[in-house]
């Protein structure tokens, strides 16, 4: 019989008598992804992304307040020191609203990406006694986050309106580099939480590499500020560069349409949510033995 972890490939039925036999089998390590099987579990998916939204605020003082002090906070502590204190350039906007706008998909990303690192593991049990496509698991821990995302724009809306700033027309692809975004964040949390399985240190190093993103993206500064064509390749290699400029940009309306940065983005989560996937799948059947 096959491991628990492993999906069984579509059983023939073969009748003995009047029972029907089903020959179950492992599939091979380099199997391709069954999409068909993660719309057949889509529910849930849905109620592991919505538990997860109610356990991290059930006991929570301020609730689901805790999705508007945390960026509210952090572009408070970037105005005194990057704004008031380094004069960090906003290209003509308020900072705070510069800021604010850029943390609102790194936030995502990080809280996605450092949750969903570590939910294999946090959840074993479960992954050794019941089958269902584990790739739901890291799915529904990014999807999670996405409640935060919403309530996070309604509070920069009314930031803006305190400084005159009205969302211009741009807003309509909005959509675009929100869903960029949550194919960077899949992208990451994929790789890191098949990879937490085998090697325990990625609970360590995920929340360090979170941090030293944050200052390798334009979240707190304009990506204008990059002049040197070398580390403009570089910061093309990561996939939240041209998310969060696409996504400042979407939602204030101010200078050019980051189309190219937003396609490199593309290309390079793009190429990670694949190899991610294929990586995902063929350490898959092995989880529940290593676990």
């Amino acid at each position: 019989m096959a491991s628990s972890s492993s999906r069984a490939s579509k059983p023939p039925m073969k009748a003995t008598g009047a029972l029907l036999v089903h020959d179950i089998r492992p599939p091979s390590r380099w199997s391709a992804v069954r999409l068909r099987d993660l719309w057949s579990y889509r529910e849930l998916l849905f109620f592991l992304a919505l538990r997860d939204v109610k356990v991290r605020y059930k006991q929570a003082f301020i609730g689901v307040g805790w999705a508007v002090v945390q960026p509210v906070f952090m572009m408070i502590v970037f105005w005194v020191f990057l704004s008031k204190l380094a004069h960090v350039s906003s290209e003509g906007l308020p900072y705070t609203v510069f800021a604010f706008a850029g943390l609102i998909p790194w936030l995502f990303f990080a809280n996605g990406v450092g949750a969903a690192s570590d939910v294999l593991v946090a959840n074993s049990n479960l992954i050794s006694k019941v089958y269902f496509p584990r790739l739901i698991m890291p799915m529904a821990s990014v999807l999670s986050w996405l409640p935060d995302v919403a309530i996070s724009l309604v509070v920069l809306i009314g930031v803006m309106a305190l400084y005159g700033i009205a969302p211009s027309a741009t807003v309509l692809a909005l959509p675009v580099f929100v869903l960029l975004v949550l194919v960077s964040a899949l992208a990451v949390s994929i790789w890191l939480s098949a990879l937490n399985v085998a090697y325990r240190d990625i609970h360590y190093a995920a929340p360090f590499f979170i941090q030293v993103g944050l200052f390798l993206t334009p979240v707190t500064y304009p990506a204008s500020l990059i002049h040197s064509p070398k580390l403009r390749v570089l910061f093309a290699l990561n996939p939240m560069a041209g998310a969060v400029e696409g996504f400042r940009w979407a939602v204030l309306g101010r200078g050019a349409a980051p189309w190219l940065p937003a396609l490199e983005s593309l290309l390079v989560a793009g190429a990670l949510l694949i190899s991610g996937l294929l990586y995902f799948r063929r350490a898959e059947q092995f989880f529940a033995d290593v676990i």
